[in-house]
């Protein structure tokens, strides 16, 4: 149903040429699918705990290959389709309407999905074959981020490049550039089937079945004997080697390290710090699943930063990439709950702890530490290379004054204890995802309120009103947290 409603914007393109249309649809079907599958494709192709249940049963690699590429189309295409419905109405009834339309749109997003699920088995195989199983989980990490990364990147570009190409009537006349681009291969069949039929629309239709099939072809066959040898080293446990010498590790460290210590006076709180920064560094599950998850929360500032580099005064990109600082938190700490070893976590419960709150304020800080507190200084020097202009850069300030009022909201009940819920609850309807909408929703509107306020003069003003009010909330939250118990246990 999001998707179905997310599709609605195709409805703006009533009035445009097919090829607009087609180009808008595969772009940001795209960058869904391709974040989709990059998310989901680690933890499906890769998963640890199938040895226990497959066991001695003669099910073969490629077989099962075959059955998780099979499931991750299937998800892909209802994702896809309901994003499109929409797009297939605007195609058959628009001013440029043809009723082949919806057919050829069907074909080619199929052929999408395809293509995107293809793409990242691909990328995982050729790591395998590359930098063989040692590197295995380290290689998994990276790929995901980088894969999910391209996809928004991919799947943005295009749309946003509408508004400047909006005299395109046809593929004949785009540049040439845009052939490099993926989304725009899918395009070119519906150009083909149910649009102009020019010749450069049948050489990108051609393009994109050609690619699609040489992915297959790799992924099912030339490649899927590195695929086998990717579960056996997930199999194989290696002994653990003695340490070289002895010493504190680096998460220890940085706790100890002045100004961190002096954030980190308490003991229970620094313990929770150490622990969280050393998951969110080391262990293959939660990488899998923070990095991924937060490439979307950087790439669409960056690119909304970057497609306005032309304004040299404050724009609403800006605010946007400042009041999304305050989702990174409340990303984080929600992604930390859920932990493959939750059982463990009883541990937490035999220390003499007056409840959760000390937990919860370790993960808050080590995920502003170790992901909140880069990406702004970064997004501060961008901003001003970009822009030239100190009133820009001060547009982000509204969202930093926010960020712990937003990052203390998921603690407030005390069910934010890291590491202490199962990997299936994250997928509930209680995972955490109506606390992230929410979260969004209001980073949105804090970012519009400062783009207003500064063009009406008042900005200053603004800023003084928020910290006030921010203060006065996060010490009544802060209040409220820490007088939080410890929830029932089963």
């Amino acid at each position: 149903m999001l998707y179905a409603l997310l599709g609605c914007t195709a409805l703006v393109l009533w009035r445009q040429p097919l090829f607009m249309l087609a180009l808008f649809l595969h772009g940001m079907t795209f960058a869904f699918l391709g974040m989709f599958v990059a998310a989901s494709c680690g933890e499906i192709l890769f998963n640890a705990q199938e040895a226990d249940i497959l066991l001695h049963r003669p099910v073969a690699p490629a077989a099962l290959l075959q059955a998780k590429i099979a499931v991750l189309v299937q998800v892909s295409l209802w994702l896809g389709l309901a994003f499109n419905l929409a797009g297939l109405v605007t195609g058959t009834l628009g001013r440029h309407g043809s009723w082949i339309f919806p057919l050829a749109h069907i074909l080619s997003t199929t052929l999408e999905a395809l293509f995107a699920t293809a793409s990242v088995v691909v990328t995982y195989q050729l790591c395998l074959r590359w930098f063989g199983r040692e590197r295995l989980d380290g290689l998994m990490t990276t790929a995901q981020v980088l894969l999910s990364m391209f996809a928004v990147l991919a799947g943005q570009i295009l749309p946003r490049l509408l508004p400047q190409v909006g005299a395109l009537t046809d593929l004949s006349s785009y540049p040439w550039w845009i052939a490099l681009l993926p989304p725009a291969w899918f395009a070119g069949i519906d150009e083909a089937l149910a649009g102009t039929h020019t010749v450069h629309a049948w050489l990108e239709a051609a393009l994109a079945v050609i690619a699609t099939a040489v992915l297959i072809w790799a992924a099912l066959g030339k490649l899927a004997k590195d695929y086998e040898l990717g579960l056996q080293a997930l199999e194989v446990r290696a002994p653990l080697k003695p340490a070289r010498r002895a010493g504190r590790r680096w998460p220890e460290l940085i706790a100890s390290t002045p100004p961190i210590s002096w954030w980190l006076t308490e003991p229970s709180v620094r313990a929770s710090f150490v622990l969280c920064l050393a998951y969110m560094l080391r262990d293959r599950d939660v990488k899998l699943r923070l990095y991924p998850g937060l490439a979307p929360m950087v790439g669409v500032p960056v690119l909304s930063l970057v497609g306005n580099r032309g304004h040299v005064g404050p724009t609403f990109a800006i605010a946007f990439a400042g009041g999304l600082f305050g989702t990174i938190p409340v990303l984080g700490v929600n992604i930390l709950r859920f932990s493959q070893q939750w059982q463990a976590a009883d541990v937490f419960r035999m220390v003499p702890l007056p409840g959760p709150a000390p937990l919860c304020t370790g993960a808050r800080r080590a995920v502003v530490f170790l992901l909140t507190v880069p990406l702004f200084a970064a997004t501060a020097l961008a901003t001003w290379l970009l822009t030239h202009h100190a009133a820009s850069v001060a547009l982000l300030l509204p969202g930093v004054i926010a960020l712990p009022l937003l990052a203390l909201a998921p603690c407030v009940s005390g069910k934010a204890v890291p590491l202490s819920h199962p990997i299936e609850a994250a997928r509930s309807a209680r995972g955490g995802g109506l606390t992230m909408m929410v979260a969004v929703m209001a980073s949105l509107s804090l970012s519009g309120l400062t783009l207003w306020a500064h063009s009406q003069g008042w900005f200053w003003s603004l800023l003084l009103v928020e910290t006030i009010l921010v203060a006065v909330l996060y010490a009544a939250l802060r209040r409220q947290s820490e007088s939080a118990a410890w929830g029932r246990t089963e």
